[in-house]
């Protein structure tokens, strides 16, 4: 096994390598304006960093969101196109899910990403590998009350201390915890998901109400 993770459905891009057993590289970078400059060059660097080819690449997993239209399509559709090139499967996960996992707690916690507009894009979790709720878009200050006493993890809780007053690392998701998610996963006989994105939200760019068509005579 060799699988090649990537999510940009956060500020982050972040790439990893798993060969099933272990980690064996992972870059990232946080730049929430480059995540389509910035994600290539990383799986190049990457793959000579361990000295494997991108041929020998047997799986691709994938951060499905939440996250804004703009960033996160770029991960997808880069799966999508190395999945199709190579002929190996494209898996996704929940990039909530990914955070959970990295931040180890021992509890119930929840993790919280910035979703811009005064609002986080959060999930519950029992445990680290176990998510009680399905991903959400809302304020932190409606949702404070439900969520009174859990830690929280992840850059949305540290926006607003108010809301979220205990928070703990990591503030990015990793591909690399994605990887050795998957991983743990696959070899446990889990499906896992398609990728499909989770936008939970129409995007930032609209179409005016009072747009007129105009077509040449």
């Amino acid at each position: 096994m060799l699988l090649l993770a990537l999510d940009t459905a956060t500020p982050a891009v972040t790439v990893a390598l798993h060969d099933g057993t272990d980690v064996i590289a992972s870059s990232s970078q946080v730049d929430a304006r480059r995540h389509g400059e910035l994600l290539l060059p990383a799986v190049d660097r990457l793959l000579a960093e361990a000295g494997r080819r991108l041929d020998a690449v047997t799986g691709i997993v994938v951060g499905v969101g939440p996250g804004p239209y703009t960033g996160l399509r770029v991960g997808l559709m880069t799966a999508d196109t190395f999945g199709l090139a190579l002929g190996v499967p494209v898996h996704g996960l929940c990039t909530l899910d990914g955070l959970a996992y990295a931040a180890d707690l021992a509890g119930p916690f929840v993790v919280a990403t910035d979703a811009r507009r005064k609002e986080v894009y959060w999930a519950r979790y029992a445990d680290s590998r176990t998510r009680l709720t399905d991903p959400a878009v809302d304020r932190p200050a409606d949702i404070a009350g439900q969520l009174a006493g859990l830690p929280a993890v992840g850059a949305g809780a540290l926006l607003y201390p108010d809301s979220f007053p205990d928070v703990h690392a990591p503030e990015h998701v990793s591909a690399a915890a994605l990887a050795a998610l998957a991983a743990e996963r696959l070899a446990a006989g889990e499906e896992l998901p398609a990728p499909r994105p989770l936008y939970l939200r129409r995007p930032d760019a609209q179409v005016p109400k009072n747009y007129k068509v105009v077509t040449p005579k």
